[in-house]
């Protein structure tokens, strides 16, 4: 079995290929982190990692990509392209979210289990995206656009809760003494590496892949800025 994997929706930029068996694939891929320019930069990424395989298209079972949440034009930019490359193919499309695979990247990097791992992501104007998992990368609850209040709120009452990514400090400060967890990862980034290895033990997504947006773009245009009509 042979999976590309691609990644735009946050601060980096990457894509990878997974082969041979699913439960202990052979992976390569190519990472880079990255603000902006995505659209010029993930298909360049993606004939690397082909190339370095060894692969064509016409050898692939799927396509995998992240659908957000994430930034607005970075999650349009990976859906687009994934879709674009489904429909010249014919190949199914697996999607999964940004914060499911940064969940699995910081398991990755823990060594006791935690009872549930939130993965938060500074979502600015006062939000975080965030995602509820349980020790082994399972989803309780899907990912949401919240304050730092809201966010704590949806904690688990109970045990181990450790919470990863750029927006664990925001929830953090707001919970102050009343509860005690570890934040880790301040960094955290999705990575292709990791969704490859995702997809590679998931169904095709039924029906249209499309972007997980949780809120409306910060950019919107201006009003009353229109250009009268030339006769």
């Amino acid at each position: 079995m042979n999976v590309l994997a691609l990644d735009t929706t946050l601060g980096a930029c990457s894509a990878a290929i997974a082969r041979g068996d699913p439960q202990a694939p052979e992976v390569t891929g190519v990472y880079e982190l990255r603000d902006r320019a995505h659209a010029e930069s993930i298909v360049p990424m993606i004939e690397s990692v082909l190339a370095n395989a060894s692969l064509g298209y016409d050898e692939l079972d799927a396509i995998a990509v992240t659908t957000g949440p994430g930034s607005f034009t970075g999650v349009r930019v990976g859906v687009s392209v994934a879709r674009g490359l489904a429909l010249a193919t014919g190949l199914p499309l697996i999607s999964v979210t940004s914060l499911e695979v940064m969940a699995r990247m910081a398991l990755d990097t823990l060594e006791q289990t935690p009872d549930a791992l939130g993965v938060a992501v500074d979502a600015r104007r006062g939000e975080v995206y965030i995602g509820i998992y349980d020790g082994v990368g399972g989803v309780l609850s899907e990912p949401k656009a919240l304050t730092p209040e809201q966010a704590h709120a949806l904690l688990p009452g109970g045990g181990r809760i450790v919470l990863a990514g750029g927006g664990a400090d925001l929830v953090r400060e707001v919970a102050g003494k009343r509860r005690i967890f570890n934040t880790i990862l301040p960094e955290l980034q999705p990575d292709a590496h990791m969704l490859v290895r995702i997809a590679m033990t998931r169904a095709p997504t039924q029906g249209p892949v499309h972007p997980l947006y949780l809120r409306p773009p910060d950019a919107k245009p201006q009003t009353g800025k229109a250009l009268s009509r030339q006769s």
